[in-house]
């Protein structure tokens, strides 16, 4: 990344220059990953002004809510301009036209999917920050919302948001923020007329937030790791690639578990001294060498944000024991902070990948096999979804750019695990992560019996 810096014309409100991570982000946007969308069906529909308020609190809360995403295309650098005032405008979309989007929708999916599930999946592959028609110096919003009317008692609304302003973490706190105005439950936010104050900026990026001394790295260790992340990556087995040439949008399958399954499951890992994320990665990485649909050699790879894992899986492994080992590395490997030192690394290989397809098989951009978060979302809140109307709800990330071949959001809301499993198509096919999927939960659920 370019160390110019892009800084707020005279008369404008302060931003800041985006950091290495955000940059990553920010360079794959064009081709979809970086988009995050957390998608709410609804039997109440809300009050569309009040909503709009609601929302613009948060963006005086949260100014990088409510910036600007600025090119200069002569330093290629990135940076955040904070606007004045709230900005965001909810788009509505009423039952004809929301018909006849999923008239559209459904002609190329399976019949069965939803309409919240197509609204969803279409949200997720609407690219706001690639548009043709805008030079590439103009400024981009990072936060969208929409409602759909999907039939006379259900709606949907969806959040859509720049993945280097939202991240997972920032994404639950919204919802969960989200919902608690709206059933007015908390104390009352300031109001849009409090504005942001002239000076105040837009959030650290993530390297400013590192522990002093915590991401340091030798010169010629960072040499040896970034060598040894591009070979690896030649060794790695992938999920059999059914179209290359096609152009990739991203698809959503969920793999939920009943309160009783999902306690045994909770309290394995427990008795283990592992965590969900373990049994997890181990369960796909079992479910993908069984499978007859495998490339290249016995070598998996999953990563969680800087942590990349390789494991060899000779299928005799059991659940456990291979949670067990992907559990212990990944701990070793938090535990020598590589989730700081090698977090540019990281980054650096994602831009390279983007910049140069060919540097993965079949120009395919995966960088992963599967992608697992280390802490599950837990919500016991089903009282107030109630009162809210709240039937269902997702949170997700693109992976269709470059990533994982399955990028997995799991949560614990009630008792019940409901993982979020998006994948690209049609690099891969719906029959065939419902496969994998399905082969997944008989995993965790036989492992538990």
């Amino acid at each position: 990344m370019s160390d110019g810096d892009l800084n707020a014309q005279p008369g404008e409100p302060n931003g800041r220059t985006i950091g290495e991570t955000e940059y990553s982000w920010c360079k794959a946007v064009p081709g979809g990953t970086g988009i995050t969308v957390l998608s709410l069906l609804l039997t109440k529909l809300p009050e569309i002004s009040n909503l709009q308020t609601v929302l613009h609190n948060f963006q005086i809360s949260h100014p990088i809510l409510n910036s600007k995403l600025r090119l200069n295309p002569t330093t290629n650098t990135f940076s955040f301009i904070s606007r004045p005032t709230p900005s965001l405008r909810i788009q509505s979309f009423d039952l004809p036209s929301t018909a006849q989007l999923l008239r559209t929708l459904q002609n190329s999916n399976d019949q069965s999917v939803t309409p919240f599930h197509l609204i969803l999946e279409h949200q997720l592959n609407q690219n706001s920050w690639r548009n043709t028609d805008r030079p590439s110096h103009s400024d981009a919003d990072v936060f969208f919302a929409s409602i759909y009317a999907l039939s006379e008692t259900q709606w949907a609304l969806m959040l859509s948001l720049h993945t280097s302003v939202c991240d997972r973490t920032a994404a639950v706190a919204l919802l969960r923020g989200l919902l608690v105005e709206l059933g007015g439950i908390g104390s009352e936010a300031g109001g849009t007329e409090k504005g942001i104050k002239e000076n105040e900026e837009v959030s650290l990026g993530i390297e400013d937030l590192i522990p002093n001394g915590k991401a340091n790295k030798p010169f010629w260790a960072r040499g040896v790791d970034l060598l040894g992340y591009s070979l690896n990556s030649f060794r790695l087995a992938n999920l059999e690639f059914r179209d290359t040439d096609s152009p990739r949008y991203s698809q959503i399958l969920r793999l939920q578990m009943n309160p009783q399954d999902t306690e045994k499951l909770l309290s394995g890992c427990k008795s283990k001294g592992i965590k969900l994320f373990a049994a997890l990665a181990a369960a796909g990485l079992l479910a993908v060498y069984s499978s007859k649909n495998l490339l290249i050699t016995r070598r998996r790879r999953f990563y969680h944000s800087a942590i990349l894992n390789t494991h060899d899986v000779g299928g005799g492994e059991t659940l456990w024991e291979l949670a067990n080992r992907c559990y212990m590395s990944f701990s070793n490997a938090k535990n020598s902070n590589k989730h700081f030192t090698d977090m540019s690394d990281v980054n650096f290989l994602m831009c390279k990948a983007i910049e140069n397809p060919g540097l993965t098989r079949a120009s395919s951009l995966r960088t992963a096999l599967i992608s697992v978060f280390e802490e599950p979302v837990m919500d016991d809140s089903n009282e107030m979804y109630q009162q809210l109307g709240l039937d269902d709800y997702v949170g997700c990330s693109s992976v269709h750019g470059v990533g994982p071949s399955i990028a997995i959001f799991d949560t614990v809301r009630d008792g019940r695990l409901d993982c979020a499993c998006v994948y690209p198509s049609p690099l891969h096919s719906r029959e065939q992560m419902q496969e994998l999927i399905d082969h997944m939960k008989k995993i965790l659920v036989d492992g538990c019996n």
